[in-house]
Order: C-alpha cells, then structure tokens, then sequence
C-alpha cells in the first residue's frame, strides 16, 4: 500500500517540534506518556500516529492543533477509496441508525476482533491490516466527542456468536458492547433474537445517516465497494424496512442482558 504523504508531513513536523524544544526521542516519550521505540517509529514513518498520540502532541508543543488536523488527514487518505465518501458523511451525522446481520458494526469494534474480521480473508498484507484497523479505531473517537451522534445499532443474535478470533476476543468485545451500550448514553445496541425466524434484515446490512438539516442518506457496502443513495423513496423504503427490523429487536435491557448471556459462553 502506498504511503500516506500526510504520514510523512506529521514525522516531519514531529522531528521539527521535537528539535526545536531540544527534546530527545526518550524526554517527548515521557511526556506523551508513550514508549521512544514508539516515537522512533512514528518519526520515521513505521506507525501512524494515533488520534491520542497527535493530541499530546499538540499539548506538549503548544501546537494548538496543529498535529490532531494533520493525523485527521492521514485517516483520510488511508480510508479506501470507496468509503471516503461515507466516512465523511457518517463524521457530520447528527444520528446514525445502523443494521448489521453478520459482523459486529465498525464503530462498535475492539481492537482484536477489527483485526481478526480483516485477517480473516487473507485479502489483505499485515501492513494494510494494522492501517486499517487504525482507521477504523480512528472513526470511533465520534461517540465520545462534545457533541456525539445519536448511534442506534440494532444486530442479529448470530453476530454475538459467530467466532471471530477466538473466545477471548469474542468474550472481550461482548464486554464491550455492554459497556458502549450501558455507559454511553447515545448510544443504544439492541439484539435480533434467533427466534425472531425470518425478517427483513436478513437482506443485509445498511446505515442511515442524518444530517444536521434533518435530511437522511442510506449507506450499502458490499465485499469491495460501498455506495452512498440519497434518492428520497429509497431512503424512504429503507426507513420502512429499518423500523420493521427495529420492531424485531429486544429492548435496550434485554439486549444487555443476552450480550452478558453470550459473554459468557465465550471461555
């Protein structure tokens, strides 16, 4: 995979700042609270920085942004073509109502099971894993900002329990789930049950967005591309299907307590 041009402005800069406060690799790892083997790499271009690495970044060297804009740009670029378009979209949605049938939706992901779902194919070179996993960890930072989305995500029970990466990274990310679902308070996670037989969502997964002027987009993805529809009575037939399959759901409650059921199994 190419290199970010973005990666090598924010190892420049780093360098640059690092220089000019007469900082060595060791003194900036402690005040980032960081690892030098770590800042080395950043520095010459081995890692990405992650969006909390750019904020110290930025309150170490009085930056005032400067780095967090630059790492924002870099997950830009290494997001795949095809989802830029929604990436951005998804950034500026004032609620998000999500439907996934067959894996755990990327902003609710842990770490192990991201990399595990994209391991999985042997599509992908472990360098193109780990940037991916980044950015999608990245698009994540969304539920806690200032002002979050409303994220309503509504899963099919066989999400829960189909093995991604073993027990541990399933026991872990239901763990997770819980958490999101019980501590953040917008952002809501209800469960299909199994027994809830044939229903709509059983076509596949989509998100809708809405944007700060009230108008919703539809999001499909598919194996290698995405598409972003904003033609009105498809957006509207997919609302239609969307409260169908939300009528399918177990509560919010219920929902937490089959994640903890599940969990469970998982040893």
């Amino acid at each position: 995979m190419e290199r970010s041009s973005m990666l090598d402005h924010f190892a420049e800069e780093l360098r640059l700042a690092r220089a000019t406060s007469g900082m060595s690799q060791t003194a900036l790892a402690e005040a980032l609270s960081y690892s030098g083997a770590l800042v080395a790499k950043v520095e010459t271009c081995e890692r990405r920085p992650s969006l909390d690495f750019a904020r110290r970044c930025d309150t170490v060297f009085g930056a005032d942004g400067r780095f967090e804009r630059i790492q924002r740009r870099i997950s830009r670029e290494t997001v795949v073509p095809w989802f830029r378009d929604w990436a951005g979209i998804e950034q500026e949605a004032t609620a998000l109502r999500t439907f996934e049938p067959l894996c755990v939706p990327g902003l609710l992901q842990t770490e192990g099971y991201a990399r595990a779902l994209l391991a999985g194919g042997g599509l992908f070179a472990p360098d193109e894993i780990e940037q991916q996993v980044a950015t999608r960890l990245d698009r994540q930072a969304l539920l806690t900002r200032d002002r979050p989305p409303l994220l309503t995500a509504v899963v099919d029970e066989h999400v829960l329990r189909r093995r991604v990466g073993g027990p541990e990274v399933m026991r872990e990310q239901s763990q997770h789930l819980m958490k999101l679902g019980s501590t953040l308070p917008r952002v809501r996670i209800q469960i299909v049950p199994l027994t809830a037989g044939a229903y709509p969502g059983i076509n596949g997964p989509f998100v809708i967005a809405t944007s700060s002027q009230g108008e919703d987009v539809v999001y499909q993805e598919g194996q290698l591309h995405g598409q972003v529809i904003d033609r009105a009575e498809y957006v509207r037939q997919m609302v239609e299907v969307w409260e169908s399959i939300r009528g399918e759901a177990l509560s919010q409650q219920q929902s937490l307590e089959l994640m903890a059921e599940v969990a469970e199994t998982w040893i």
